[in-house]
């Protein structure tokens, strides 16, 4: 199967810029979003063969996922189980047979990381929840997750060590991810590669110097290692800030 993950930021934004081309072409049994910015009724999408869920933010304009899947689920899940996550609508969770699929916009920590503490508590209650899910069946979870792993995931990072996406607190989330039974699909297969992003500022010509960050991934849980087939990242393909991300695994 194959599975896309994009940060549209702003899809009808990003509907203007070749998303539907993009969408047909890929041809993906799910094609997860973030960032769609969008209320019910702002966009009508003809996607023919897929199944439409959407979670918008209480916010007009902000955040907001959604997934478009050719195989109706068991159940859709919007949230989690706490309400103070559930206003900005950053997560969505698909049941299926044998595994369950979520489409997730991790919180920015913000500049001087002015909601750092909320960060923290969205990843410590995020990984409860996933492996709680991880108890029943194996997840696969993708998104932007708004953390560069390692030194070798951006392109400065020295000089951003500390910031947004590149703090220890951050990193030290990812890693209890990791430490928690998920794998980082990219890194599974190119735990070397260098300069591969999928994030670049619009200031400063970032994305034509290639001065980006690799911040959105597909991660699943370790039972699903032998399963996984390959992990793209599809620099070339424009329409937002962001590059989708693929997985292609057989479940």
């Amino acid at each position: 199967m194959k599975f896309i993950s994009w940060n549209v930021n702003g899809l009808r934004a990003c509907v203007n810029k070749g998303f539907l081309d993009y969408f047909n072409e890929v041809d993906a049994d799910a094609f997860c979003l973030q960032e769609t910015k969008l209320q019910e009724g702002q966009i009508d999408l003809e996607l023919p063969g897929y199944h439409q869920y959407w979670n918008y933010a209480d916010k007009k304009g902000y955040s907001g996922t959604a997934i478009f899947v050719k195989e109706e689920p068991l159940s859709v899940k919007y949230g989690m189980d706490i309400d103070e996550h559930n206003h900005e609508g950053r997560l969505i969770t698909l049941e299926y047979d044998n595994y369950y699929l979520l489409t997730e916009y991790v919180p920015n920590a913000q500049n001087e990381l002015k909601r750092i503490d909320y960060r923290m508590k969205w990843e410590d209650d995020f990984r409860a929840y996933i492996n709680k899910l991880n108890a029943t069946k194996p997840v696969i979870f993708c998104g932007d997750l708004n953390v560069a792993h390692n030194e070798i995931d951006l392109k400065n990072p020295k000089s951003n060590r500390g910031n947004a996406g590149f703090s220890d607190e951050e990193r030290g989330k990812f890693e209890e991810l990791l430490q928690a039974g998920y794998v980082d699909t990219f890194r599974h297969f190119y735990p070397d590669m260098e300069q591969i992003y999928s994030w670049w500022s619009y200031r400063f010509h970032a994305r034509e110097k290639n001065a980006g960050w690799r911040i959105d991934y597909f991660m699943v849980s370790e039972s699903l290692k032998d399963n996984l087939v390959d992990a793209k990242i599809h620099t070339d393909i424009l329409g937002s800030d962001h590059c989708p991300v693929e997985l292609d695994i057989d479940i």
